[in-house]
């Protein structure tokens, strides 16, 4: 019987050695990678938006990734070209939702294209946040609320006129010009310049517009000129706003105060317009003036430290593009801490824990009302002086 009882006893030994041995042998089981999708204009005429945010989106996941991941997960950007058009935008959004299974989308460049994507964010229930200007992104004209599953990070054209105006009205000036590209931004924009116009007292003396792929504005500054406003506002992006610039001071009409919208923020277009821009103002984040901020702005830390990691990685100036990617990209990684990968939890998310979240735009507060977030506070008035940017008196 003893003999009997010790022979159990090392049977049980032996087979609890075997299984200690056994799970120590075992590896741990794999985490999971975290998909996140991006639509970016990368290539094609608006190659100068999706450019910067597809360098910005991939610096900080790798920077992410260097650093152990998020929560050991590893995260994997899965980036797609949109060439600017709504078809490609809609293909590969459609790529990233039923292949590639990502939990969020960040992104479209554009506000025509982010317009393009939404039924399809919408219907198939997937956090979006998009890198584009107009309101109507983040407003349902129907329900007068946000989209539910769309959210974005750039500020409003309706703040970035407001900006203007206010600007304008500090000046005692109030007979304007506008001009605008006739595309989903240049549209939007142009309709806040007209429906804002009577709240500051703006009077529209003309009304000037222009194509996407047009080469000269010499015909619509010289109807302006003709007229004599006290100011004149561009509302577009890329090439076409530099070109009005040259056109400009051609024609001699440097002496009429100048405003681009928050579109012009790239000191790629300062250089570009080969001194045509001195004294041309605009509404600008962060991102852009960085140095120019005070040690006590809250903001100044993640300028700085965006600025300093894109010069060193890509040996060329950021612009407020690619700060709209920074956001986005952060929000996202905020979310992914958090609570995971789980599409609803990461809408839910965004929408009642980005608060107090400085960006380079701007300080984010979210809500079920409020899908961009931002304040008026999140601009500041940008003037072109010796070749770069200053603070406007």
């Amino acid at each position: 019987m003893i003999l009997k009882r010790i022979t159990i006893l090392i049977t049980i030994c032996l087979f609890s050695i075997g299984l200690l041995i056994s799970c120590a042998e075992k590896p741990p089981e794999p985490k999971k990678t975290y998909k996140v999708g991006a639509l970016f204009s990368v290539t094609g005429r608006t190659s100068f938006l999706g450019d910067p945010e597809k360098k910005t989106a991939e610096m900080i996941a790798e920077q992410i990734n260097a650093a152990g991941g998020i929560n050991g997960h590893n995260l994997e950007l899965i980036v797609y070209d949109t060439e600017g058009d709504a078809t490609k935008a809609n293909l590969a959004l459609k790529k990233l939702i039923t292949q590639d299974k990502v939990s969020v989308v960040i992104g479209p460049s554009l506000s025509g294209t982010s317009l393009a994507v939404l039924p399809l964010a919408e219907q198939h229930e997937i956090p979006l946040i998009s890198c584009a200007a107009s309101y109507k992104i983040v407003h349902n004209e129907k329900t007068g609320k946000p989209y539910k599953w769309v959210f974005k990070t750039p500020q409003t054209d309706t703040m970035a006129v407001e900006a203007i105006y206010r600007r304008l009205k500090s000046y005692g000036l109030n007979y304007i010009a506008i001009m605008s590209v006739t595309t989903g931004f240049g549209a939007s924009g142009r309709g806040e310049l007209l429906r804002l116009a009577p709240k500051y007292g703006m009077n529209i003396i003309a009304d000037e517009k222009y194509g996407p792929k047009d080469t000269d504005m010499t015909a619509q500054l010289t109807k302006i000129k003709g007229i004599g406003p006290q100011a004149i506002i561009n509302w577009s992006v890329g090439p076409t706003q530099v070109t009005v610039l040259r056109n400009r001071s051609d024609l001699g009409m440097a002496n009429i105060l100048f405003f681009q919208s928050h579109g012009f923020g790239s000191r790629k277009n300062i250089e570009l317009a080969a001194g045509a821009a001195e004294g041309v103002l605009a509404p600008l984040g962060a991102c852009n003036i960085a140095e120019l901020l005070t040690a006590y702005d809250v903001q100044r830390d993640v300028a700085m430290k965006y600025m300093q990691d894109y010069k060193t990685k890509y040996n060329e100036p950021l612009s407020s593009f690619g700060g709209h990617a920074w956001d986005a990209m952060y929000m996202v990684i905020n979310a992914l801490t958090e609570i995971g990968d789980d599409k609803v939890k990461i809408r839910d998310y965004l929408e009642n824990n980005i608060k107090g979240f400085v960006g380079q735009h701007g300080v984010f507060n979210y809500s079920a009302d409020d899908h961009n977030g931002l304040t008026d506070k999140a601009f500041a008035m940008v003037i072109v002086k010796d070749g770069d940017w200053s603070l406007a008196d």
